[in-house]
């Protein structure tokens, strides 16, 4: 290269650069810095910061944070979102300018994360740009629609006696042991091939638990639709606390999108304890139970973003299913009623049935679903005397343990429910579909099961389910229509189904002779 042309190129260099330097602009990037007050269990108090404001995100650490939670005059209290054995009184604490957020998103689906978005089944980093706050205002009144579409849930008992609807918060209450966790993986499995993206927040719970429900979901194949959130019995009271919020926010995520989005809340309980130790290590003033006095508006929050949206917003739902633990059956206490009254209804599960064997074991008398048939098939309103023929039978039940003579109407009714209540049993993550249930349900509230021993109703009922293609493809597919069961339809379906049972019924022991009157 000849020297001038090399004198040239490096003069051009040189004067790109001085360019490059007059035209930057050197710009501060302040950063406001305090330091660490005092270290408490799940808390710590800093000072210094001045700026920071409520519920803004604090960073300790690369890989420690908390949330501004008391904004007192001279300190801040902290709900330290990680291990409190990781800090000390002195260490510096900065700003970071925004809320508490978590990642949404599809590459979420089939994955385990913890509260802060961070995957935890050791499948490698989430590729996501998105994030969203996970405290958000729910919908507003004008943005929502009626519910009206039913959410299955595979269960005979619940959809038929107490069906759930897209957009419902159905509450599941019951003792510890009893079934509740079992209902709502029951209802995810049945979400398959529904469209439906499922969330299950596991909140306080054993990792061996956790780990069962992740088994069984990727056993069935649900992992392909569903996030799993994990905050460990043994996770910081912080994580146990923001764990619900920031999951509500990843199904919004699909919601606001037009999809259907059913959430699991396990259990809100451990929730409610969480955020009373956090609260009283905070020095805010106990009220009941030792619960803080906004310990409704925290779980009233939450659950009001569970809704069904009108079409100009693409008509996604919601759906809640939060679970609560009793003690000794009573749903009085504090907590149960709070969110009894936060919610459109309750599934109650009955310590006295699940010893008993009746399961799943849900008390008709005391669960409720305050949207009701608006939210069902036309075709279960052909079974729908099923729920007062129950009724009466627990009635009756009752009565006939004083031992008293009982007429043959009385017994008739007593045999009846006793088949009822045998049939509505089911085995865990077996969810039965819409069709299997009507069929089933139909055939027991119009009799055909009377004639059969309770001890072989399943064997019956196991029968029907295996044939069920001998009933017409086109009557079943009628049974998803807009318009009750026709007559025809309901002949036909009692017919194919009467014809199944008969190998069942009892047969009345044949006449025997009378014995020879002695001759005189």
């Amino acid at each position: 290269m000849p020297s001038s042309t090399l004198k040239k190129s490096i003069a051009d260099t040189f004067h790109q650069l001085d360019k490059g330097l007059a035209e930057h602009v050197f710009a501060f990037a302040p950063r406001e810095v305090g330091y660490v007050t005092s270290v408490a269990t799940g808390i710590v108090k800093v000072s210094g910061l001045e700026g920071a404001g409520f519920e803004e995100l604090l960073k300790f650490s690369e890989d420690l944070y908390g949330i501004a939670y008391n904004l007192d005059e001279d300190e801040i209290g902290v709900i330290l979102l990680g291990e409190d054995t990781l800090l000390n009184a002195g260490d510096e604490v900065e700003r970071t300018g925004r809320v508490m957020d978590i990642p949404v998103g599809d590459h979420l689906i089939g994955r385990v994360i913890d509260p802060m978005g961070i995957p935890i089944d050791g499948k490698g980093n989430i590729a996501t740009n998105k994030r969203l706050p996970i405290e958000r205002p729910s919908p507003a009144i004008m943005d929502r629609t009626a519910v009206n579409a039913p959410l299955q849930t595979g269960i005979k008992v619940i959809d038929a006696l107490i069906p759930i609807g897209r957009g419902q918060r159905e509450l599941i209450v019951g003792d510890r042991q009893t079934g509740k966790t079992q209902i709502a993986i029951d209802t995810i499995l049945n979400q398959q091939g529904k469209d439906v993206v499922c969330i299950y927040c596991a909140i306080g719970q054993r990792a061996a638990a956790v780990a069962k429900v992740i088994a069984n979901l990727e056993q069935k194949g649900a992992m392909d639709y569903t996030v799993v959130m994990v905050a460990e019995g043994n996770h910081a009271a912080g994580l146990k606390y923001i764990a619900p919020y920031a999951a509500t926010s990843i199904a919004e995520h699909f919601m606001e999108e037009g999809r259907n989005v059913l959430i699991v809340y396990d259990d809100l309980t451990h929730h409610a304890r969480a955020y009373r130790e956090l609260s009283l290590l905070l020095r805010r003033p106990p009220g009941r139970e030792a619960f803080p006095g906004d310990i409704f508006y925290i779980h009233s929050r939450l659950l009001e973003r569970a809704t069904h949206l009108s079409a100009q917003l693409k008509g996604g739902s919601l759906t809640a299913l939060p679970i609560i633990e009793t003690e000794a059956q009573n749903i009085s206490a504090y907590i149960p009623t709070n969110l009894i009254s936060i919610t459109d209804g309750q599934i109650y599960l009955s310590p006295k049935l699940f010893e008993a064997g009746n399961l799943p074991a849900v008390d008709v008398g005391k669960s409720v679903s305050r949207v009701g048939s608006a939210a069902q098939l036309p075709a279960y309103k052909s079974i729908v005397s099923l729920k007062l023929q129950y009724a009466q039978f627990e009635e009756l039940e009752n009565f006939s343990r004083f031992g008293t003579r009982l007429d043959e109407n009385t017994k008739k009714v007593i045999d009846h429910g006793l088949r009822i209540r045998s049939c509505l049993k089911q085995n865990e993550l077996h969810p039965l579909t819409v069709s299997e249930q009507i069929v089933v349900l139909l055939a027991l509230t119009n009799g055909l099961f009377d004639a059969i021993p309770v001890d072989k109703i399943a064997d019956a009922e196991a029968a029907i389910l295996k044939d069920m293609g001998q009933f017409p493809a086109e009557v079943l597919k009628r049974l998803f229509a807009d318009k009750p069961l026709n007559d025809a339809d309901h002949d036909t379906i009692l017919k194919i189904a009467g014809e199944l049972l008969a190998q069942f019924n009892e047969k009345p022991e044949a006449e025997k002779p009378e014995p020879d009157k002695p001759s005189k």
